[in-house]
């Protein structure tokens, strides 16, 4: 059994999926900046922001806990897609996705005092093409203003609109849980 660890997200997707791991923990959350230097690749981009979530829950919590912390972003060609600011954003950013492959990539730090693990799990997802009103339809009912890419794909957008998916399911949720636990083992 592991010992108890914290996780350094509001993500209801995240704590979820350690759930379903069973995986003990306990959340703490600092507001941090999400902003990241020029330069960086997207994958890069989601550790920086993940291991700035991490150091912020552990200037407060000290080197005795493990922390887990995670960031999930969506990268469209060279383009970063956060997370839509209202409901205009989301139809353009789904209609930037339908009929076309995106990456989810998801930055991973796992910190106990000065030990880290950090890496990145990217995950490939085609959307069939999307009419307008199918959109209109999902970003209306489901709200996915909290989610990167304007989607989750356990929801009503990724049953019926995704085409393929090549890697990590869980991942696109917000958390590659199988590789997390095998980190999370190894420490």
């Amino acid at each position: 059994m592991m010992n108890k660890i914290i996780l350094a997200s509001q993500s209801p997707r995240r704590k979820q999926l350690l759930e379903w791991a069973e995986v003990p923990f306990d959340v703490i959350v600092k507001e941090t900046d999400e902003h990241f230097p020029p330069g960086l690749s997207s994958d890069d981009v989601a550790i920086y922001i993940a291991r700035n979530k991490a150091l912020a829950v552990q200037k407060d919590t000290g080197n005795e806990p493990v922390i887990l912390a995670a960031d999930t972003i969506v990268v469209l060609g060279d383009n970063i897609i956060g997370k839509p600011v209202h409901r205009e954003d989301a139809v353009s950013i789904l209609l930037a996705l339908s009929g076309e492959k995106h990456k989810v990539v998801t930055g991973v730090v796992i910190r106990k005092g000065d030990t880290e693990i950090a890496f990145a799990d990217i995950t490939e997802v085609e959307f069939h093409d999307l009419s307008v009103e199918e959109i209109e339809f999902y970003v209306d009912k489901y709200k996915p203003y909290d989610k990167a890419g304007a989607y989750a794909i356990q929801e009503w957008i990724g049953v019926v609109g995704i085409k393929s998916i090549h890697g990590d399911f869980y991942n696109v949720m917000g958390l590659p849980v199988s590789r997390v636990v095998r980190a999370l083992a190894s420490l």
